[in-house]
């Protein structure tokens, strides 16, 4: 029997801030592709953008159809189903910019690492679900959960892609602040990453160290691994308050900036649009972050609400590590602007982490 309180519960308003926050998003990315190119021509990739925004959108509404509660039940699958991507990338991936990080299927080319973020944050929360106390959770209870992080974060890594990778760990460990750990642990963790730093200094491959070094330094390299981040930084100085226009941004349609459609979309956005428009997407990104706080504060089920929550913190740190990376605040570790950013295995990931946060919304009232 259908319940009239999935309808009743139904979130229009988050609804409307993602479909804003997409709309801002293919007005910076046709920017960024066709600034300084042939007027009228509408490029190829953000034509294959609109068809990840509709697909995403027709999954995250197909997706409102299950109870998330199945979710729960199918962890084990889902993770390993993700986990099984990644080594077949290792195994039969494309090559390209010297890492392996995409399948290539039929006229499809997915890159699973981006799949991987919503069937880890699944799996910790069914794990996690169980195993919450006051008190807080002790090394037992997260022997389980690190495996769960190190299998997928080791395969990323071999890609090789970092970021991901650190990405991945950044959402764990969120998730398990969230959930609360014994002070003891939470010291003594705190004691053995810091003490980890020099030995993963050593372990890190020259590429990214040099990045590091350049985050640091950008003018030691500035024709090589600093002209990003110069370039960038160059691009959102020149916005200034209002931006120069939509189309007229010189670093863009000049070619000046690197990455200007995926990673440094946001540099784009800066010097066309300037302070003012940067802040109007800040300001959409807050709400869909508060709402999301909101429905992971409101959910009676355990799982439910610490779903909603690492869900929310996912599009959190993509959004800081991004915005962190174009101001020359971060290193530059390839994470893209949720909604914003070309890349069709972000958007279908975003959207999917936007369907289960509207059903858990839906079925905020269900406590089993």
């Amino acid at each position: 029997m259908f319940d009239r309180r999935l309808i009743e519960n139904f979130d229009w308003g988050f609804i409307a801030v993602i479909f804003l926050i997409a709309t801002v998003g293919l007005v910076i990315l046709y920017s960024a592709l066709t600034a300084g190119h042939e007027a009228g021509a509408v490029h190829i990739l953000f034509k294959k953008q609109i068809i990840w925004m509709g697909t995403g959108f027709i999954i995250m509404m197909i997706s409102l159809t299950i109870d998330f509660r199945e979710l729960d039940k199918l962890n084990l699958f889902i993770y390993t189903l993700c986990v099984g991507l990644l080594v077949s990338v290792l195994l039969f991936g494309r090559l390209g910019g010297g890492s392996r990080r995409w399948l290539v299927l039929g006229f499809v080319r997915i890159q699973p690492s981006e799949l991987m973020k919503i069937a880890l944050i699944i799996s910790l929360s069914s794990v996690y679900s169980t195993s919450v106390s006051q008190t807080g959770l002790n090394f037992r209870k997260l022997i389980k959960p690190a495996v769960l992080c190190v299998i997928p974060f080791v395969l990323i890594v071999k890609q090789p892609d970092l970021g991901t990778g650190l990405l991945l760990l950044l959402i764990a460990g969120s998730i398990t602040l969230f959930v609360k750990l014994e002070r003891k642990v939470f010291f003594t963790l705190s004691g053995i990453c810091l003490s980890a730093v020099p030995l993963v200094w050593f372990a890190l491959k020259d590429y990214q160290k040099s990045r590091i070094l350049t985050f640091l330094n950008p003018d030691r390299d500035p024709l090589g691994a600093g002209y990003h981040i110069i370039q960038s930084k160059i691009a959102i100085g020149s916005g200034m308050l209002t931006g120069k226009g939509f189309l007229k941004g010189t670093q863009n349609a000049l070619s000046f900036l690197p990455e200007q459609h995926t990673d440094f979309i946001g540099s784009v956005l800066a010097e066309e649009w300037g302070l003012v428009g940067c802040s109007i997407l800040l300001v959409l990104y807050f709400i869909l972050l508060f709402w999301g706080l909101n429905i992971a504060y409101n959910c009676r089920n355990m799982f439910g609400s610490i779903l909603a929550f690492g869900i929310t913190i996912m599009i959190f740190w993509q959004i800081f590590i991004n915005i962190g990376m174009v101001m020359g605040l971060m290193p530059v570790v390839g994470v893209p602007l949720p909604l914003v950013s070309y890349g069709g295995s972000s958007v279908i990931t975003n959207m999917v982490g936007f369907g289960i946060l509207l059903n858990i919304s839906m079925r905020k009232y269900s406590v089993n």
